[in-house]
């Protein structure tokens, strides 16, 4: 986890910079840092070993020298420095959606507000309404992003959980000790947000592994320290991980039933007295006898009904279709033949096409998207008309030697009326083109339904990206009518994204449930800014799967002559 925690030294640096008014590309640098270390493939410290630092995107001279600072000592001197001048509590109000470092500065200066509680308080008690420049809706969303920090601390992202997840796996998959391991609970069914880590295993002697699970490095406190149950809090933003010793022969039923869902278990019990038996975390039993436990597959047969994959668990219909046998088959990381929303140098990635294009190679896609911004988004680099030529020449050219087919793309802005920021003549020459809202969020439930459904509209635009706008932990999902979205989706043949991105994975597994019920096609896109965060497709499929999509939902599962098709109809 040494990746995380640089990556978190950089963000706190880059967010005392802003509050500090420092040059903008400064701060970026840190993010852009932060950023691909969360991506990297490889532990820091074995790349730091290598004499490799330089080469990981974002990192120049400088970074890499604090970075071996931070894998020396575990703290860098340079971000202690910055802290002596900057009350800490300013840093964490920096989190609070919609409230940029100039309003922080200005209420830590005039009102001495240097805590959440202390600015929370003040809002309530209307302490805010004499300062210039804020009014009644900016005290409205300050409270909302208040509300969304304390909903972040309970819960964080999957890709964080997952990686907490391996740290420990990995720590104690290599002990003799153990004979079976596997994660349970919400992160088993891949649900966005993980709010604690559930580990059983199954042992004969499991003493030594508790012994060395609360000991690891990862662990901040030990909340239980027992022979078959252990609890710890690891130093990653306190998330909670449970370690539980079970029988081989109760292994399937108590992964069934630490997986969940709370609604699942509840909905299995209930069909489990029916038939007159009883389940629970130990087996299936009739009276005193045990009739299956060890495997799920053993308990599913049992049951006379399909095995349902973990992360259908959500009692959303799953299991009166796998008592019909009308369960899908659903989408795998095998039937994806390419991602459709990859930003290069011409707008804000961090990799040329070319260099794109051999790493896709890796993936075994037959093609990619690159879609860079369009002219509207200045801040992320779009593309003038000049800049959108030269790219489609670059592209022509590559495809000449490439094993895979880079399509030109562009995300393109819908503007404020439901407009594309190009013209036709433009747009005609790309082979996809994703449309997404950047600005205006804030506009009404009509008005941002309206811009959706005239891009669906456009003859020209493909694909909706990341469709409700939503960013854990930094804003809600914005309010839209997704039956209205939908049906213009459809009408026009236009897919809705799931984008792939660990803080957006937008749309929601539950809205693609409801989309796909409406006759939706989907697209994924990772949306990458560096070539690691192309590995994030296996995100965006989770929702897919939770989704309750097969890969005739999806056009990433066309070959390209198929893709191409369905593009020009």
């Amino acid at each position: 986890m040494k990746n995380q925690e640089v990556a978190r030294i950089f963000r706190e640096i880059a967010k005392i910079l802003e509050l500090k008014g420092e040059n903008v590309f400064r701060i970026r640098a840190y993010e852009h840092a932060a950023q691909s270390l969360d991506n990297l493939e490889d532990a820091i410290e074995v790349v730091a070993g290598k004499g490799a630092l330089k080469e990981i995107p974002g990192i120049g001279a400088d970074l890499a020298e604090k970075i071996k600072e931070i894998i020396k000592t575990g703290k860098l001197k340079y971000l202690d420095e910055l802290k002596k001048k900057m009350p800490d509590g300013l840093v964490k109000m920096m989190e609070i959606p919609s409230l940029g470092p100039k309003t922080v500065k200005k209420l830590y200066e005039e009102l001495k507000i240097d805590s959440v509680e202390k600015l929370e308080k003040a809002v309530r008690e209307g302490k805010l309404k004499n300062l210039e420049g804020i009014r009644e809706k900016t005290e409205e969303n300050i409270l909302r992003g208040i509300g969304l920090i304390k909903k972040g601390a309970s819960r964080q992202p999957i890709n964080f959980a997952l990686n907490v997840a391996k740290t420990f796996l990995d720590s104690l998959k290599v002990m003799e000790e153990i004979d079976k391991i596997e994660v349970a609970g919400s992160l088993r069914r891949q649900k966005d947000t993980v709010k604690d880590i559930d580990i059983l295993i199954t042992s004969k002697n499991p003493k030594p592994i508790m012994d060395k699970f609360v000991t690891l490095p990862l662990v901040k406190e030990i909340l239980a320290h027992g022979e078959t149950k252990s609890s710890i809090v690891a130093k990653e933003n306190n998330m909670q991980v449970d370690l539980r010793v079970v029988e081989d022969n109760s292994f399937g039923a108590a992964l069934l039933y630490f997986t969940g869902s709370k609604e699942f278990n509840i909905k299995l019990r209930q069909l489990a007295i029916k038939k007159g038996l009883k389940v629970n975390e130990y087996g299936v039993f009739r009276g005193n006898k045990k009739l299956a436990g060890k495997t799920e597959k053993d308990i599913f047969s049992l049951f006379k009904m399909d095995y349902i994959p973990p992360e259908l668990r959500e009692d959303r219909g799953e299991i009166d279709a796998a008592i019909c046998g009308k369960l899908p088959k659903l989408v795998g990381l095998k039937d994806i033949k390419g991602d459709f929303h990859v930003h290069s140098k011409y707008s804000d990635g961090l990799s040329s096409i070319e260099e794109i294009a051999k790493k896709i190679e890796t993936y075994n896609y037959e093609y990619v998207a690159i879609c860079d911004h369009s002219q509207s988004l200045k801040v992320a680099g779009g593309l003038s008309k000049e800049e959108v030529y030269k790219k489609l020449k670059e592209i022509e050219k590559i495809n000449k030697e490439s094993k895979v087919r880079i399509l030109s793309g562009t995300e393109v802005d819908i503007t404020s009326d439901g407009g594309i920021d190009y013209s036709e003549s433009i747009l005609k020459e790309f082979d996809v083109v994703i449309a997404a809202i950047h600005t205006g969020f804030k506009q009404t439930r009509v008005q941002l339904t309206k811009r959706i459904t005239s891009a669906c509209k456009n003859k020209y635009v493909n694909i909706i990206a990341h469709p409700t706008g939503r960013l854990w932990g930094v804003r809600e999902p914005y309010d839209i009518d997704i039956d209205e979205i939908c049906k213009a989706a459809k009408d026009n043949q236009v897919a809705l994204e799931i984008n792939c991105y660990p803080q957006r994975l937008d749309l929601s597994d539950a809205n693609v449930m409801h989309a796909k019920k409406k006759g939706v096609k989907f697209a994924l896109g990772t949306d990458s800014h560096q070539l690691d965060q192309l590995r994030s497709m296996g995100l965006g499929l989770s929702v897919a799967r939770r989704g309750w999509l097969t890969k005739t939902d999806i056009i990433n599962c066309l070959n390209f002559d198929k893709l191409m098709e369905w593009l020009k109809k």
